[in-house]
């Protein structure tokens, strides 16, 4: 389904605008970013390295937004442009992939974080803790950690959960866009009201662990249940503000009132459909045209994507910029606190961006504009990477305050 929306992208796909900051703003900003790493809590790289370069990981040193058969958002030279400290690179298989199916897919996508790491040791460095993050920013590289995007990644399994994070991984999104056999999804038909007693076990045993809960993709009900149950901060890796967009994948406004208390952030996504209503009604009657004209052109998908590309070219796509972006900090900032606050851009996981921020290079147009808006240094420390640091923090404390805990060997019904 990713690979539809992709190459449906680079029909409608505008150039990058050239945006250039004020140097004496560019200059705040470098110091800014110098002193607090800029954490960035879900790039989808190594999908697309699965999926259109077998698994390779060379040639990432820099060039990567020419590529064929797809182009990327993401490279080493352009991750220092950017001013990137971490980032947690997503290990996403389809959330239809079940059982043991799904472990061994998610193990060979960790086996591309690795790679990855070791392959630009000079750009990256792998982290398991927060300090490590801290150390690696300090010696002018990207602190790299995984995360697990859909709990039917673990297959069933609290012993592969607890591998996944020996192997690495520091969060795991409770669902992705299906309703899993424990956990509503945000996007799919519910079935247990939020958490079954199994996908609350999931919640204690990640805490167990040190493994942060991310509630992106998941229904609220589950929002609500996991942050009550969960006895270190969550996060949301990747997800927007309901108050200002009402889309299934963002977060509602007293769910954002709930995160003071337990400490948890909510990293801005840049999805256009997710920042903007007009997109993401643009994309539902997009969607619509084109179902419409498979049932047309049974037998040819020339035509379907002839059909397509005419619709959009009558129908444009709403503009959505930095501004929009920006809204959503200040959104979430507003409700939750600056506390509650960071980025989750899902650069490589998305077919487009705003306008302006194409790639990992860009994060710091960003930061122009909440300057622009008057945000304090101290407020956009704690949106670079302060307040991600510091629910990892509080995961690795909940862990210690367990460890007397016996692993869970619960199992699905």
């Amino acid at each position: 389904m990713r690979s539809l929306l992709f190459a449906a992208a680079l029909l409608i796909a505008a150039p990058a605008a050239a945006q250039s900051i004020d140097p004496a703003v560019k200059a705040r900003i470098d110091r800014i970013l110098k002193a607090t790493p800029l954490i960035d809590g879900h790039n989808d790289l190594p999908e697309q390295l699965r999926e259109h370069y077998g698994y390779k990981i060379d040639r990432l040193a820099s060039g990567t937004a020419a590529w064929q058969p797809q182009a990327l958002m993401t490279d080493m030279a352009r991750l220092r442009a950017g001013r990137v400290g971490g980032q947690f690179w997503s290990v996403y298989i389809d959330g239809t992939v079940t059982g043991d199916e799904a472990i061994r897919q998610t193990i060979e996508q960790i086996d591309i974080v690795h790679r990855l790491v070791a392959a630009y040791p000079t750009d990256l460095a792998f982290a398991r803790t927060a300090d490590d993050i801290v150390r690696i920013h300090r010696a002018g590289r990207v602190a790299s950690l995984i995360g697990i995007e859909g709990g039917r990644q673990i297959g069933g399994s609290l012993a592969a959960l607890r591998s996944f994070y020996r192997l690495g991984a520091r969060y795991m999104t409770l669902t992705h866009n299906q309703t899993t056999e424990w956990a509503d999804s945000a996007t799919d038909d519910p079935k247990y009201g939020g958490l079954s007693p199994f996908g609350l076990k999931v919640v204690g045993e990640m805490n167990r662990l040190g493994m942060l809960v991310d509630l992106s993709h998941v229904s609220p009900d589950v929002m609500r249940q996991a942050i009550a149950a969960s006895r270190a901060p969550v996060i949301f890796s990747h997800s927007s503000a309901g108050g200002l967009n009402g889309h299934p994948r963002n977060v509602p406004d007293d769910v954002l009132r709930l995160l003071p208390a337990n400490g948890g952030v909510v990293m801005v996504n840049w999805v256009p459909g997710f920042l903007s209503p007009g997109v993401w009604r643009w994309d539902g009657l997009r969607s619509a045209e084109e179902a419409r004209l498979k049932s047309i052109h049974r037998a040819s998908k020339a035509a379907v994507a002839d059909g397509v590309k005419a619709w959009q070219a009558a129908n444009p796509r709403p503009a959505v910029t930095v501004t929009e972006v920006a809204d959503h900090v200040d959104h979430v900032a507003r409700v939750a606190g600056h506390d509650h606050v960071g980025i989750g851009a899902d650069l490589d996981g998305i077919p487009y961006t705003p306008t302006g921020l194409e790639g990992v290079e860009t994060y710091p147009r960003l930061f122009a504009e909440l300057i622009r808006r008057g945000w304090t240094d101290a407020n956009l420390a704690k949106l670079a990477g302060g307040n991600a640091l510091r629910a990892l923090r509080g995961a690795e404390a909940a862990a210690a305050a367990l460890s007397n805990q016996p692993p869970a060997l619960d199992q699905l019904p």
